[in-house]
């Protein structure tokens, strides 16, 4: 019996030692080794993918147009020496007759885009557009010693603007458009008045709600035919 169980024993001991390799690969692959990284990077990977996934679906439901102005680098003066960093200009609109600017400033540029970004999101302002392609009536704005006019244009004419001027009318969806800037080339300047004279900006519905007439009364009093009149008065929207 002795004899036996040292033989079994003999035996198994060569079996045993061939599966504790196999066991601890196993537990290294599977356990501590590439199985729990995989794990690991498949945990992070589904999170991540959810990270993305709510960021679309937050971009998709209002999708906005960012337009990078101007960007430049400001210093602080500090008891150390002076401390660098970027101040960035950003224009947003949702091409339908909303836009807004905000600047922000940052050590690293991305993060000054980032901050006026969001600054120009909470300072949307609605503008009012004949046929959702060029403003109702001519208009004047300024800021500074920055003086900018706008002008409505037929269709077809594009937008004749230069500069940051050009970014906020893209953002907000104006196809034809007339403007000429007078006094600065300072972009804020030039956004801060071309936003004064968007805000005054009214439409015929909101003027004949205010005096309590018809839109194709008004029209009609502007000059045009009785026919032209009520038809105009028919495409307006806002």
């Amino acid at each position: 019996m002795a004899d036996e169980t040292e033989i079994q024993g003999g035996a198994a001991a060569p079996e045993a030692a061939a599966a504790a390799p196999d066991a601890a690969d196993g537990r290294g692959r599977g356990g501590r080794g590439r199985g729990g990284n995989d794990r690991g990077r498949g945990g992070r990977d589904g999170n991540r993918g959810r990270r993305d996934d709510r960021r679309g679906a937050e971009e998709g439901g209002e999708e906005l147009i960012e337009k990078l102005v101007h960007i430049n680098r400001v210093s602080k003066t500090v008891k150390g020496g002076k401390r660098f960093g970027f101040a960035a200009l950003v224009v947003v609109g949702d091409g339908k007759g909303r836009a807004g600017f905000g600047h922000g400033k940052a050590r690293e540029v991305p993060e000054a885009i980032s901050k006026a970004t969001a600054a120009a999101k909470k300072a949307m302002v609605r503008v009012p557009l004949k046929e959702g392609r060029t403003l109702h009536h001519d208009g004047n704005g300024h800021f500074g010693a920055g003086r900018v006019t706008l002008r409505t244009a037929p269709q077809g004419t594009g937008i004749i603007a230069g500069g940051p001027i050009r970014a906020v009318f893209e953002s907000l969806g104006v196809a034809d458009v007339v403007t000429k800037s007078v006094g600065t080339s300072n972009p804020y300047n030039m956004i801060r008045a071309t936003f004064a004279a968007l805000t005054e900006q009214t439409s015929p519905k909101s003027v004949a709600q205010r005096r309590g007439k018809k839109i194709a009364d008004l029209l009609k009093r502007g000059g045009a035919a009785a026919a032209e009149a009520l038809a105009e008065a028919e495409s307006v929207t806002e």
